[in-house]
């Protein structure tokens, strides 16, 4: 059966970007003029991918009000003949079937993506975690590791390389290469030392789960924060069964990060023809 499902984590309480985030979800900041989730579920759409399952938590309304119709905005664009803003929020709310799923305590990443386990069922599943946006290539980051996992039919994980230097703020595998950029995992390392590092592969936000996953989250032991992490159900899953990464192509922006943030919505402004000449010129005229 091929991947019909996306599970997107949107619980988080974005604190590292208070007070931008006290009274609206993170999920929500514009990059230019659309919210970081629309770039993530619009990857998934070109992905292929026909229904969304995102998880939230409190305060998050305003993610379920953007996918949703909005007919009273419509009736006014509609009214004053703003019919090109009109077909873009027609496209929004047509852009997939979505539904939704409230993550009560922020227990961590597994315990949200175990929270979708009854609308997701007995079926191979994506997940997309929303701080990483990814385009600049001709096939979709997620398309990449759908095409690998029929391949192989194994779990497949998306990842980069990074810094040395940067390397304990990430999960990251010890790997065999199969060819191209396809490796077959041996394990995966939560945030190693520098030192300790299998490799330089990180893990990125980007995951093709078996939906036996959802068990070994249920039996997963919660870390010393309380929060049941994924890395350590992928570490007992890869013992049942190949799982394999994908060094996909395209660019990545972190945009949990605030710096990352700030490159991603200059990258994006000057990547948009209505708005780079002038963008770029004002950007020139700065003093360093």
């Amino acid at each position: 059966m091929s991947v019909r499902k996306a599970v997107f984590p949107a619980a988080g309480l974005g604190t590292r970007f208070l007070p931008a985030t006290k009274a609206q979800p993170k999920e929500m900041l514009p990059l230019v003029d659309k919210p970081t989730i629309q770039y993530v579920v619009e990857e998934a759409v070109a992905s292929g991918l026909e229904q969304i399952v995102i998880v939230t938590g409190r305060g998050k309304r305003a993610i379920e009000d953007h996918f949703d119709a909005a007919f009273e905005l419509e009736y006014f664009l509609n009214d004053r003949g703003k019919m090109e803003e009109l077909a873009q929020i027609k496209t929004i709310s047509e852009l997939a079937s979505v539904c939704y799923v409230r993550q009560k305590e922020p227990l961590g990443l597994g315990h949200a993506i175990l929270c979708a386990r009854a609308l997701v069922g007995n079926e191979a599943f994506a997940v997309f975690l929303g701080d990483d946006i990814i385009g600049g290539a001709s096939v979709p980051c997620m398309r990449q590791l759908l095409d690998v996992h029929e391949k192989y039919a194994g779990p497949v994980i998306a990842v980069e390389r990074v810094p040395h230097d940067r390397i304990s703020q990430y999960g990251v595998i010890a790997a065999r290469p199969l060819g191209g950029n396809v490796f077959q995992i041996d394990d995966l390392v939560e945030k190693p030392k520098v030192e300790d590092a299998p490799s330089d592969l990180a893990i990125i936000g980007r995951y093709v789960l078996p939906p036996d996953v959802f068990e070994i989250l249920a039996e997963t032991r919660p870390d010393r924060r309380g929060e049941i992490q994924l890395t350590d159900a992928l570490r007992t899953l890869r013992k049942s069964r190949p799982m394999y990464a994908v060094e996909f192509e395209g660019k990545r922006y972190d945009t949990g990060d605030k710096l990352g943030f700030l490159k991603a919505t200059v990258e994006f402004a000057l990547a948009r023809p209505d708005l780079a000449d002038q963008f770029r010129a004002y950007l020139k005229s700065l003093p360093l």
